[in-house]
Formats: structure tokens, C-alpha cells, sequence
């Protein structure tokens, strides 16, 4: 079974309560839709119930199985807005401004999350990248595991051309520009649970370097390696090389040669990169000229839950992104 597949049969084994802040976006209506009557998880849509049902009427679509929630007539409002008054008071937010807060539905339906009302938040087909990983680190927060925020691609390579098969996560590609040595360390960690969550096998790390083993001698090396070694050090049962270049994290034969005492093998299932102009950059080569699917960003790192869309995501983005999410809440991050 492919791993997209897996993930989204599992999703729907233990279906969790996922709230869209989208709602007047036709794509997001779409995937809410069918995630709701395909079983894949609960929804919540946030929003003008007015607008969000106007709309699925333009498009045709069914939205009774899918729960409306406008933050100006909740009566979780005025709850919502005491919590993240508490939550960000010392920041010099008011009561008036946490009232006025929680009626954007981004915020309210974070808030959902970090108090339990929801399992897990997705959104950015409309809101930026910025907003969105602002607002999760704001209101759901980082989780004590880690120090930072850091994101994810999900990369398939299922179909008869790719030599290589199977699901791979691809970390960070999105959000760290330029890790220091103990953010690298906390990518990775991210990174392999990650990998354990949605892959559902054990993760097998490669620190990616233009070096092997020391083959040269910069600091961008001497990063990665003090990079693996923290995380050697925190997690000893991990399968994890570094520093090692990418023929030798995935080329079974090339790592025989070039990586003394490997415990990967070149077979890695997750590949960390040294900084985001690499991360950026291999996640669309192997994209657009390796022809992989490519899911995300995706969130890892926080207290619960939250995802990030592409503005240009298609209505199957989303609704791939709302399973993985469940599937990251059944695992409790």
C-alpha cells in the first residue's frame, strides 16, 4: 500500500475532530466536504455560516455532515477570548483585544485546539505562511520536546518510473533558514517522529552534507556532525548518519563504500538538511524533475496539531493535509 494510502486508512480508523478556518474558499469546502462523509475525520469550518453555506450551494456541496461554528454567536466566544487574554497579557495584549481577536477564525479555531475542542488545525489555502505558523506558535504553542517550529514535506515516490519507492519526510524546507547546530539536532528529532507518525516504520536519518564522514573540512560540516551527535546522544536507539552526503543516505551500495560503521545504510527514510536553501531546493528537484508527490508544508514541533496549505493547493491537498493531521493527533503531537 502506498504511504499516502496507509495514512489515509488510518486517519479514518480513529477519525479526530479537525477544524477549517477557511470556509469561503471553495477548495476547502470541497475537501471539508468529503473528508466529512468519507469518514477521514470530523469537521469544524469556522466562519460566516451564511457565506460557507452560500457557497457549497454554488458548488453543489452536501455540507450536513459538517459542523458550522461562527465566532461572533459562539458561546465559546467569551471563554476563548478570558484564555487568550491569560495566555498573552504579558505580551500587552487586553481583554477588549483578546474579545476582538477571537473573532478572526484563525485564532478561534487554534484556540479550539489548544483548549481541547478540536484535535487539530488546518489552514493557509487563503491566510500566509506567516499568519499561520504565528498564530499556532502564539496560541497552541511549542512543544517542551523541542525549541523551536520546524516543517516538513512528505514526499511519495510510488508510481513505475521512480527507482526509489516509498514515503520520505523532507526536513525543514520551509521555515529555518539557517539552523545552528542544536536547531539541527531539534529538526531531526522532529523530523524522525514525524517519520514514525505518518511512514509508520522506523526512521532511518541521514544529516545531509556536501561531506561524508569528514571528507572535507568546513564549518557547514562541522555543524551537521555536532548536529548528529546531539542527537545521538538524546536518542541512542535511533538509526541516524552524518555527516553524509545523498547518493550515500539512499544508495545502499555507494553508503557500503563511503560510510564506516553506518546504521542506515543507505536506506534513509528521512533526509535533514543543513539549511533551508538546500531543503528548498531538493524538495523541488525531486518534485518537479523527479516527479514526486510533494505534501506540505507540514507542521512539526508544536503542542498539537496545526498545518500549513500552499495558497496554490488543489481541493486533494487539503484533503491529504486534514489526514495527516488526524493521524499526527492520534499520536498526541
Amino acid at each position: 500500500m502506498k504511504a499516502l494510502h496507509r495514512i489515509i486508512a488510518q486517519a479514518r480508523a480513529v477519525p479526530k475532530n479537525i477544524v477549517l478556518c477557511e470556509g469561503d474558499d471553495a477548495r476547502v469546502l470541497q475537501a471539508a466536504a468529503r473528508a466529512a462523509s468519507e469518514g477521514l475525520a470530523h469537521i469544524t469550518l469556522v466562519g460566516k455560516p451564511a457565506a460557507i453555506l452560500a457557497l457549497a450551494r454554488e458548488h453543489a456541496l452536501d455540507l450536513d455532515a459538517v459542523r458550522l461554528v461562527d465566532p461572533a454567536t459562539s458561546e465559546e466566544s467569551e471563554h476563548y477570548a478570558q484564555q487568550l487574554f491569560v495566555l498573552r497579557q504579558a505580551k500587552g495584549m487586553t481583554v477588549e483585544q483578546a474579545r476582538i481577536a477571537v473573532q478572526e477564525p484563525l485564532c478561534y479555531a487554534n484556540l479550539m485546539v489548544r483548549l481541547g475542542d478540536a484535535d487539530g488545525c488546518v489552514a493557509g489555502a487563503v491566510h500566509t505562511t506567516a499568519d499561520v505558523v504565528r498564530s499556532a506558535i502564539q496560541i497552541i504553542g511549542v512543544d517542551p520536546a523541542f525549541k523551536l517550529v520546524s516543517s516538513f514535506f512528505l514526499m511519495m515516490l510510488c508510481e513505475p518510473f521512480h527507482s526509489l519507492k516509498g514515503g520520505f519526510i523532507f526536513s525543514d524546507c520551509a521555515l529555518v533558514v539557517d539552523p545552528k547546530a542544536e536547531e539541527l539536532a531539534d529538526i531531526a528529532m522532529a523530523a524522525a517522529d514525524s517519520a514514525q507518525a505518518l511512514l509508520m516504520e522506523e526512521p532511518r536519518v541521514a544529516m545531509l552534507s556536501f561531506s561524508t564522514s569528514g571528507s572535507a573540512h568546513h564549518a557547514a560540516v562541522d555543524k551537521v556532525h555536532a548536529a548528529t551527535d546531539r542527537v545521538k546522544a538524546q536518542r541512542p536507539l535511533l538509526a541516524i548518519d552524518g555527516d553524509v552526503q545523498l547518493d550515500a543516505a539512499i544508495v545502499a551500495e555507494i553508503s557500503q563504500r563511503k560510510v564506516k560503521d553506518s546504521v542506515v545504510n543507505g536506506r534513509a527514510n528521512v533526509l535533514v538538511f543543513p539549511n533551508l536553501d538546500a531543503g528548498n531546493i531538493g524538495y523541488k528537484l525531486a518534485e518537479r524533475m523527479g516527479g514526486a508527490v510533494a505534501i506540505g508544508p507540514l507542521l512539526q514541533g508544536l503542542n498539537k496539531p496545526a498545518n500549513d496549505l500552499s495558497r496554490g493547493c488543489c481541493a486533494d491537498d487539503v484533503y491529504n493535509v486534514i489526514a495527516v493531521t488526524s493521524v499526527q493527533a492520534q499520536g498526541g503531537r
